[in-house]
């Protein structure tokens, strides 16, 4: 009876929240436009041309076997720290390089391709999701803050928030794995990584054209449901804002600041953020009554957190690949956490002194790029991007033709 009840109440809170987004959609038609193209043009300018070719070679690199050599390498390393099989390695760097929600998908495709348990892809996708250094460096450092010794602190502070995360997410699902065999890691065998390597390729028997076809086909489709996700998400923030529920709930955000010592102004900017972080790192970056230091632990929250747009995109990634969207959900509250700590501990050390001109407090082994070299490509991504996006949104529209007139000629 209590259970009806439970599932009557979603009906209702659903169904009703759904009404009132199509009431305000009609209610503020221009304000929804402009969010709308606001995150049309996100998506179109850098969203696509920049994780495209990082969803292309991903897919190739699985299909040929690639990502099964590196596994086997990286096995003595990911499964004593993660205990994740070394195809996680993969997943955890071309997540790091191209960032949202690329994680979320190799996890699904390598669960899908049944090289992770259950368990396995949880704890995987929970700390392989990051936001790319291109975003850190070129929109949020150099474009919102015009600082561009910001980002070395911002971009290290969220990998290592990332990791943290990784090593606590190692424990997640222990009690239902004691049953099971362990595996123990395999050691480090290159002539064995090489027969894997060969035996993974064989088993794709199709030739390079459809391959290609097919990783070109898979990356679009996922990038049109990034976008239409952004687009959404924008639209809703902006209603948010317009019929006022932001500032209802600004009350409660402020307690939490007043708890953290950050200043009361960054309410309504912090709970855009849950839902955006292109606009909510730019509107912390303009809140005036506080300081940079902190404005760069608000920023590195929202920057791990990810917001309810990402979050949205990574749920209908892993829920076709049936694993659970919850363990992220904690990761990625965990990994905000993590990442603001990181950042007012490093402040000192990775930005007081080296904005200052103390070149020797950064190890060797963290060189910074000219100031403006993450701007330069930044503006060429939203130059150029554009076209790139229509190259490859033709590309795709023929190759789904194709394959549809294929399968009647076949009939």
């Amino acid at each position: 009876m209590k259970r009806n009840w439970g599932t009557k109440l979603k009906t209702v809170l659903l169904a009703s929240t759904v009404t009132l987004f199509a009431f305000s959609l009609i209610c503020y038609p221009k304000q929804s436009l402009e969010a709308s193209i606001r995150g049309l043009n996100m998506w179109w300018e850098v969203v696509f041309p920049s994780l495209l070719p990082f969803f292309i070679i991903s897919e190739l690199l699985i299909s040929f076997g690639v990502v099964s050599f590196l596994g086997v390498l990286l096995e003595p390393l990911m499964r004593p720290l993660f205990r994740v099989p070394g195809v996680g390695g993969f997943a955890w760097a071309m997540g790091m390089a191209s960032g949202y929600p690329s994680g979320a998908k190799l996890t699904a495709r390598l669960y899908q391709e049944k090289q992770l348990s259950t368990i396995e892809a949880e704890r995987l996708a929970s700390f392989t999701n990051s936001s790319n250094p291109l975003f850190i460096f070129g929109a949020v450092s150099a474009g919102f803050f015009n600082n561009p010794h910001l980002g070395l602190v911002l971009a290290i502070s969220h990998y290592l928030g990332n990791i943290s995360v990784g090593l606590i997410m190692r424990f997640h699902g222990i009690r239902k794995e004691k049953g099971k065999p362990k595996r123990s890691p395999r050691p480090f065998s290159l002539p064995y990584a090489l027969r894997t390597l060969h035996q993974t390729r064989l088993k794709s028997e199709q030739p390079l054209g459809k391959l290609l076809g097919d990783a070109v086909r898979s990356s679009v489709q996922t990038l049109l449901m990034i976008g239409g996700f952004i687009i959404l998400f924008s639209v809703v923030n902006k209603l948010l804002y317009m019929m006022h529920l932001t500032e209802q709930f600004a009350p409660l955000l402020r307690q939490l600041l007043r708890l953290t010592q950050l200043p009361e102004q960054f309410d309504i900017p912090v709970f855009s953020g849950l839902f955006e972080i292109t606009l909510g790192s730019q509107m912390i970056s303009q809140t005036e009554e506080a300081s940079l230091l902190e404005k760069a632990v608000a920023t590195s929250f929202i920057l791990a957190f990810g917001g309810f747009s990402v979050q949205a995109q990574v749920a209908s990634i892993l829920a076709e690949a049936n694993i659970r969207f919850q363990p992220f959900f904690i990761a990625r509250l965990m990994h905000g956490v993590f990442a603001a700590l990181f950042t007012y501990l490093l402040w000192k050390p990775l930005y007081v002194q080296t904005a200052s001109g103390e070149p020797d407090s950064i190890p060797t082994f963290l060189p910074i790029p000219p100031d403006n070299a993450w701007d330069e490509v930044w503006q060429l991504l939203q130059q150029y991007g554009p076209l790139v996006t229509l190259l490859f949104l033709c590309l795709y529209i023929w190759l789904t033709a194709k394959t549809t007139n294929g399968t009647r000629g076949r009939l």
